[in-house]
């Protein structure tokens, strides 16, 4: 009895001690696994994680044009003829320049193109026996300043092969205290873009005043090489990508990026929707790209290159007759980085490469207008002196016979004004007043309507056309003004806000 009442003792301790002890080992096991490790949520990073860097494949994509000049003239000779040029826009990846300006391509002439014999025939008739080909080429080779070599695989677009010039737009002449600070970082960006160009012309070998007018005296001849001018612009598409490696986006990098664009931003961008004011209609779509990268004062990168504005084209005035020439001007209002948050924008053009014997011009406000040539007056004058002098009576005699075919000088500057030497040669050889005097009408007449009467100019803007843009946020909610108001203003931007249609 004394051994069962030690051993019932005994119990009534040791349970709740083993009981005690069950719970205080349960506060420190881990939960029963009730469902496969794959169908756990993962535990959020705490803050201190480190983040993994980023590696952005520097990569220059199919479809990118290079602009490229050829460095030196070249006189057309055969299929094969190889050609040279340099890079005259520098090209990016994300905020890496991978193509300098002054890169060496390199390429050959594909294609001479036949004379079709009405061409052939009117050519003659004006004394140019041998008239211009159109020349295909391509380009196939790229070599940079540092050696490394590429093949290229290239098409050369529609609108190249033109001498370019830099056009930039005319400076508003009203003041406005609240934006000069913006107006001022415009007028900046707009004078180095200018400088840039300058720079990268020097390294063409373009000719000068005498070397420009012996060739323009030797296309005067009748039978005369044809030659392709040193300047002369190509826009090369890339047919493949190019790849030049990759770089680590760091955590510093990533958090500028799609910062707030600063005040009087402006960026390189090139248009990718062809434009011209014989055919765009107002409302029409308008898309271009940014070539190079938007950087802050610390050259912290807001936008990277490849980022889209899209706009719409605002006016439009085709060319008419008596020489009034067309009119364009277009609108980007909206920003889409790549990968990034479309934001509405208000954007003005500031300057364009446009064709040198395009003669465009930019308004303050961006838009476009062809103009005429001043040289019309002086082309225009010189024919109706010509014409004047065909007209003249001059009853020489000669042996005591009166010639009664006019003078031979009036014939002769009949014959010029109408159909150049061969007209002077016509002039010289029948001795026929009616002759010379009919040939000095039709110049004169075909130059008073082509200069004065016919068609004017128009714009053309073709796909790849490099442009400067001014761009800014745009204030939303704003109010539209009342009929007649003043344009309200937009302290982000260097030009009046535009309002909505």
């Amino acid at each position: 009895m004394l051994i069962r009442s030690n051993l019932l003792a005994a119990l009534c301790v040791i349970l709740p001690v083993s009981a005690l002890l069950r719970t205080v080992m349960a506060q420190d096991a881990p939960m029963p696994q009730l469902s496969p490790g794959s169908a756990r949520k993962t535990p959020a990073a705490s803050p201190t994680t480190p983040i993994a860097p980023q590696t952005i494949a520097l990569t220059v994509p199919k479809g990118t044009p290079l602009q490229v000049a050829l460095d030196q003239e070249i006189r057309v000779q055969k299929v094969g003829q190889p050609i040279h040029a340099r890079i005259v826009e520098p090209v990016y990846a994300f905020d890496h320049i991978v193509i300098p300006v002054g890169s060496e391509v390199t390429g050959q002439i594909t294609k001479i193109g036949a004379i079709s014999g009405g061409k052939r025939t009117m050519a003659a008739l004006d004394a140019d026996f041998t008239p211009e080909r159109k020349v295909d080429v391509r380009f196939d080779q790229l070599l940079l300043s540092d050696g490394r070599h590429f093949p290229l695989q290239t098409t050369v677009m529609a609108g190249s092969g033109q001498v370019i010039k830099f056009v930039a737009a005319a400076d508003s002449k009203k003041k406005n205290t609240v934006k000069d600070t913006a107006s001022e970082k415009t007028r900046q960006a707009k004078e180095q873009a200018k400088q840039e160009w300058d720079n990268a012309m020097k390294q063409l070998k373009t000719p000068g005043r005498v070397h420009r007018a012996a060739r323009y005296a030797e296309g005067q001849l009748p039978v005369h090489r044809q030659y392709i001018s040193a300047g002369t612009m190509y826009f090369a598409e890339l047919d493949q990508p190019l790849d030049f490696g990759t770089e680590v986006m760091t955590t510093q990098m990533a958090s500028t990026i799609g910062g707030a664009l600063p005040p009087g931003s402006v960026v390189r961008a090139r248009l990718m929707t062809p434009l011209t004011s014989a055919t765009a209609h107002k409302g029409d779509g308008v898309e271009a790209v940014l070539s190079q990268p938007l950087l802050d004062a610390d050259k912290h990168m807001i936008l990277p290159q490849g980022s889209l504005l899209k706009g719409t084209v605002r006016q439009v005035q085709p060319a008419r007759r008596m020489k009034k020439n067309g009119q364009l001007r277009i609108e980007f209002r909206e920003l889409v980085p790549p990968d990034g948050v479309q934001q509405k924008v208000e954007a003005t053009l500031e300057s364009v490469q446009a064709g040198k014997d395009a003669d465009v011009k930019l308004d303050s406000e961006g838009g476009a207008e062809a103009t005429t040539p001043k040289t019309r007056y002086l082309a225009t004058g010189l024919s109706l002196a010509l014409a004047a002098a065909s007209a003249r009576t001059d009853n020489d005699v000669d042996h005591g016979i009166a010639d009664h075919g006019g003078g031979t000088g009036a014939r002769v500057a009949g014959g010029a004004n109408g159909f150049k030497l061969v007209g002077m040669a016509l002039g010289l050889a029948v001795r026929s007043r009616a002759l010379g005097y009919t040939m000095g009408a039709y110049g004169a007449g075909m130059s008073v309507y082509s200069h004065f009467i016919a068609r004017g100019r128009e714009v053309v803007f073709p796909k790849n056309t490099a442009m400067e843009i001014g761009v800014g946020t745009r204030k939303e909610g704003a109010a539209s003004p009342a009929p007649n108001a003043p344009a309200p203003v937009d302290t982000a931007v260097n030009q009046p806000a535009l309002v909505a249609p």
